[in-house]
């Protein structure tokens, strides 16, 4: 079944799962007015699988179900496949200007399919045909799954065993032929109050001595032992408050981060995908990163169209539209822009067919791509604020602007080129302090994981050894295969020709 957005959002009315805002239980998710700009921008999501000019990108048939699917909770089955994945993150950026949350769940999903075959394989367990049938469960419903990968790590030197406190990790505290009772945290957690389920990777290298927290598995979202508390962000309050202020009051600022607390939570062995094989959690933690990093320069580059549109927008306002200086700027935030988008693709289209028959994103261009935001997406919103200008940060408040005595001088202080309303003028600067001053700036560093990762994976997966031996064979310290193909003569014979021509001419 695919649903479209006004079902999903039916679809939460039916959960009930125990939440805490601001220090107060939140009795119903979808009336609650922190989270609706979050739901909006998840709804999204659905209502485009259903509009038939983006139906090849949002939808696919699915293997498992003999059906059609929406593409996020779809196992990518080829490079194109990866492709109209990162396509859809674009979309969904240009359509919201914001984070839409449900990448994370999908790339969960994908990176389960592939690492309990291998575990399988090397074990003899059979966590691959439980995933398969979560699989069809959350394809049949078109659920919406939380990744759940960060865990809150307490003294970052130490393994999870080493910790002082051991719920520091989410850890496996009781087996039983029913299941297995699972205590501790994951943090910043995306999208997780207006998600239907909650699927927990581990988050790091596991030793032998970490068997414990070894544990991959599936929770619906209000299962007992389940606490939510949802995280500030910047300005989040202005939703409260006012519509202008919030700058974009439809989608929200980036994707409701949530605390999940297992307080000894049930899970049964069907919803058990990894449980003490700890020497693949590095595979696991590498294939999740890798898909999610990939998205990044889908899903990034769709918010700077945002960005960048609102940019002309307030430049062709304020009549600068043809002043050079603006122009390089805008073009120079295209520029960057597309370079993330150019990687994201390349490592789609160099992805690989797995062992389990599904299809990985090139690892080292993942995180390319990623790293690549970490930086590039500060530069171009460091231009859309130097050509917003300082009224990004020191516009009057809505209230003052709707107020009866001030109002009107707000409206002709703030005025620009004749036609435009000083209102829109106001709605364009608080979109660009959203985009570009928000919370979604630190996300652009820290989600999916800050630059160190992202170095150590580049690193590990480079073969700096080969890239010596091109050196090694241009520089003449090794022989070259192809050269006696080309010349009819060794290297060796050649360059003595050559000197011997050089010193009789000397």
């Amino acid at each position: 079944m695919l649903m479209n957005g006004r079902e999903y959002i039916e679809s939460l009315k039916k959960l009930k799962p125990k939440i805490y805002c601001f220090g107060k239980r939140v009795e119903s998710v979808v009336n609650h007015p922190m989270f609706k700009p979050h739901i909006t921008a998840a709804a999204m999501t659905y209502e485009l699988a259903h509009d038939p000019e983006y139906k090849e990108i949002m939808t696919a048939k699915s293997p498992f179900i003999k059906d059609v699917v929406n593409r996020f909770t779809h196992i990518h089955q080829s490079t194109d496949d990866l492709v109209k994945k990162v396509k859809m993150m674009r979309l969904l950026g240009q359509r919201t200007g914001t984070c839409f949350q449900r990448c994370v769940g999908l790339d969960a999903l994908n990176a389960l399919y592939v690492v309990t075959y291998e575990i399988d394989k090397k074990h003899g367990t059979n966590y691959h045909k439980r995933f398969i049938e979560y699989l069809k469960h959350v394809q049949r419903k078109d659920l919406m799954p939380a990744g759940a990968m960060t865990d809150p790590r307490g003294v970052r030197s130490l393994t999870p065993h080493e910790q002082p406190d051991p719920d520091l990790y989410v850890h496996v505290v009781e087996k039983n032929k029913d299941g297995i009772i699972v205590r501790g945290a994951k943090c910043q957690i995306t999208g997780t109050v207006n998600s239907h389920e909650i699927i927990a990777l581990p988050t790091r290298t596991m030793r032998k001595e970490d068997s414990d927290y070894s544990v991959a598995f599936a929770v619906p979202v209000d299962e007992k032992g389940i606490t939510l508390v949802f995280a500030r962000q910047t300005n989040d309050t202005r939703r409260l408050e006012t519509e202008i202020d919030v700058g974009n009051a439809k989608y929200g600022v980036v994707g409701g981060e949530t605390l999940i607390i297992f307080d000894d939570v049930f899970v049964p062995w069907e919803r058990v995908f990894m449980c003490g094989e700890h020497e693949h959690s590095l595979e696991l933690v590498e294939a999740f990163s890798s898909h999610h990093r990939s998205n990044y320069g889908g899903c990034k580059v769709g918010v700077a169209d945002v960005a960048i549109g609102a940019c002309k927008w307030l430049a062709d306002a304020y009549g600068l539209s043809k002043v050079y200086h603006i122009r390089d700027k805008l073009s120079e935030m295209v520029h960057l822009a597309e370079t993330c988008w150019s990687c994201s693709l390349a490592c789609a289209y160099e992805g690989y067919k797995t062992n389990s028959g599904a299809y990985m994103v090139n690892t080292l261009l993942a995180n390319v791509v990623k790293l690549n935001i970490t930086r590039m997406v500060y530069e171009w919103m460091r231009l859309a604020q130097d050509i917003t200008g300082g009224t990004v940060i020191t516009l009057p408040s809505e209230l003052d602007y709707n107020h009866p005595e001030i109002g009107k001088y707000i409206d002709k202080f703030y005025q620009v080129k004749e036609g435009i309303p000083t209102e829109y003028r106001l709605r364009m600067t608080r979109l660009v302090e959203n985009i570009a001053v928000g919370a979604g700036l630190p996300e652009s560093l820290h989600g999916a994981g800050s630059p160190g990762a992202q170095k150590v994976m580049i690193e590990r997966r480079t073969n700096l050894e080969e890239k010596k031996s091109f050196a090694e064979v241009i520089a003449g310290i090794k022989g070259d295969k192809y050269f006696r193909k080309i010349w009819g003569v060794s290297e060796d014979e050649f360059f003595a020709k050559f000197r011997k021509k050089r010193k009789e001419k000397t």
